[in-house]
């Protein structure tokens, strides 16, 4: 019992593993099959010892996933070796209907200098709360693309002429080091603190755009509290880090919203870096607006991680020991 793939190409079949050996033996063992890649063709065989019913389970999830990096790679995805395993683990888990829905039903957020495709099922439920709702809150763990895709958002719906201006804001709080006196102008000295926002921008648009564009003010980059007493209309609006905002700045920021905009805020509750004393405005509103129509709440978990497949396990990690509960029993102490 086996099954033999076909593609255009020895290049195209290539890049549905990332061009990696390794990424097949990964998907062997996941998915408890062999892989034989030749040429333009890939076969797929059950593991020995394995019952008629087992095997035709695994060439079928086998083959179910490389239809499905087919499909994705044919609406511009690019696949890299994260991507493969983080696909391969769905599959694995019986989650391919899941993950079809990300090819039946395609979301693209064009931006000037590059195509955006949400990565995992839950970037494009954000995405799709941000084209629905004017207000929404994106939480969860490092490297979710959170911020990434609401850049993405905003600088598409400049491009779509749906807002006038993009406005990306981050409270100016150190992340646990003492950054002491920094030189030059204003400008140069939040610049540490707004530079996540300048790089993912950069990636989506000319640097020669961005410039003009923020002379012109049309994209404005700013502290948190720059936006007292301001009415923000006709913009696309960004909080990032928003966990580090108090109960009082992240009121102030809600009630700056304008006619005709939107609003996406985004953090990550495990990395507050406010002093024990303040609580965090992030943790507080979820309960307070979590009722409220036209706003939405969207929660990242480590299964949307699209860095490093490290970083997840570095997340799980983290959570299994800040969680007693979920923590395995180490070696017993030496007496």
């Amino acid at each position: 019992m086996s099954k033999t793939l076909h593609f255009p190409s020895p290049r195209h079949l290539n890049s549905l593993y990332a061009n990696r050996e390794e990424n097949l033996a990964y998907a062997e063992r996941s998915l408890g099959v062999k892989l034989i890649s030749r040429d333009d063709w890939l076969k797929i065989e059950p593991p020995g010892g394995a019952t008629a019913a087992s095997a035709a389970d695994a060439i079928k999830r086998a083959e179910a996933l490389f239809h499905f990096l087919n499909e994705a790679r044919g609406q511009g995805m690019t696949i890299r070796s994260p991507d493969f395993h983080r696909i391969t683990d769905s599959f694995a888990r019986g989650e391919g209907d899941q993950m079809r829905a990300l090819i039946d039903e395609p979301l693209v957020i064009a931006t000037k200098r590059k195509t955006v495709v949400p990565k995992t099922l839950g970037q494009k439920l954000y995405l799709q709360s941000m084209l629905e709702h004017p207000v929404v809150f994106g939480i969860g763990p490092a490297g979710t693309g959170k911020t990434y895709l609401a850049m993405a958002a905003a600088v598409s719906a400049l491009l779509r002429n749906e807002v006038e201006r993009i406005i990306l804001t981050r409270p100016a709080v150190e992340a646990g080091e003492t950054l002491g006196f920094l030189p030059g102008d204003l400008r140069e000295k939040i610049l540490p603190y707004l530079r996540p926002l300048y790089d993912a921008l950069g990636d989506m648009m000319d640097p020669e755009d961005t410039t003009r564009l923020t002379e012109k003010g049309i994209i404005e980059i700013a502290p948190l509290a720059y936006m007292r007493g301001r009415t923000l209309s006709r913009c696309f609006v960004v909080l990032d880090e928003a966990q580090n905002t108090t109960p009082e700045q992240m009121m102030m920021f809600l009630t700056r919203l304008g006619e005709d905009s939107r609003m996406v805020v985004t953090g990550d509750i495990t990395q507050i870096d406010l002093p024990r004393s303040k609580q965090s405005g992030l943790l507080e509103v979820r309960h307070i607006l979590r009722d409220i129509p036209g706003i939405a709440f969207h929660t990242f978990s480590g299964g949307d991680v699209v860095r490093h497949p490290l970083v997840s396990r570095i997340i799980a990690a983290y959570d299994a020991y800040r969680n007693p509960m979920n923590r395995e029993p180490g070696p017993p102490e030496k007496s």
